[in-house]
């Protein structure tokens, strides 16, 4: 009775240290590749979070108002379709035959260099699971499911591990890690003097040149007259033509194909380099 009663505590504790294993990576994850909120309907996103690029491999994925079931698996450094994948990829295949009369499937294979986000993070004891979600191709969204496989046998990685394997499949955008200073770059230790020596006199510090006097404030140009007509923004524009009469936006946000420019007072979002919407 007694050995059962120390096998059950050590069952607990194994699965509470599992637990919080499980927390610290999702809590990681979630910090480095941002989520993003889409809508109930994965019609639109309300929440944009970080914008992920393809390193390497493919990854197959279908419609987001459709239930499916492609998931790929990430293992030994290579990206693998399940069945359904590997079925899509060969009706994809039968359907570029000449004369065949195959319809092509309603998926999208995603390849290096394309861009998606992810909208859900789940650590399980078989792997870390992100749910993926993209843009609007032809007017469709995509999603699909990626998981990282963990070894049974081995134990499961920490957080910065499991970190360092999904930037083996993703990078972020515009995400540029600062390097530390090299050696040569890092300002040399200062010495103190020998016991019993006198401290080294130092040069004296260069003299500064002389500051040239400032350069006096030009003129604001006059406004213009009153009967000149109002500035406004009008679809179809194109951003040369927004700033020219608006100024340079307080603020730029980039979304997957779109580009918002933010003023005081509106919005106004481009798609191709053209205003497609002002709020």
């Amino acid at each position: 009775m007694h050995t059962l009663k120390i096998s059950g505590v050590l069952f607990a504790l194994a699965a509470l240290a599992s637990a919080q294993s499980k927390t610290a990576i999702e809590k990681k994850l979630t910090t480095d590749f941002a989520v993003t909120q889409a809508t109930a309907d994965f019609a639109d996103i309300v929440t944009a979070g970080a914008i992920l690029v393809l390193k390497q491999g493919q990854i197959v994925m279908g419609p987001a108002y459709q239930n499916n079931n492609f998931q790929t698996t990430y293992k030994d450094g290579k990206l693998t379709p399940n069945l359904a994948g590997k079925l899509n990829n060969f009706s994809a295949r039968m359907a570029r035959v000449p004369g065949s009369t195959s319809a092509p499937p309603n998926t999208r294979t995603f390849v290096p260099g394309e861009k998606m986000w992810v909208t859900k993070i789940e650590c399980k004891d078989d792997g870390v699971y992100f749910e993926l979600f993209t843009d609007a191709y032809g007017d469709v969204r995509y999603k699909g499911q990626l998981k990282f496989h963990f070894d049974k046998k081995g134990a499961m990685p920490s957080a910065d591990q499991m970190s360092r394997l999904v930037g083996e499949v993703f990078k972020v955008e515009g995400d540029q890690q600062q390097q530390a200073p090299t050696e040569q770059q890092q300002d040399p230790p200062q010495q103190a003097p020998a016991r019993g020596r006198a401290p080294v006199a130092q040069p004296p510090a260069p003299i500064p040149p002389p500051v040239a006097p400032p350069i006096a404030d030009i003129p604001p140009p006059p406004p213009p007259p009153d009967d000149a007509p109002p500035k406004q923004i009008a679809l179809g524009q194109t951003k040369e033509q927004v700033v020219g009469n608006f100024g340079q936006p307080t603020r730029i946000a980039k979304v997957g194909t779109k580009e918002i420019y933010y003023y005081p007072d509106i919005k106004v979002t481009f798609v191709s380099g053209k205003v497609t919407d002002i709020q």
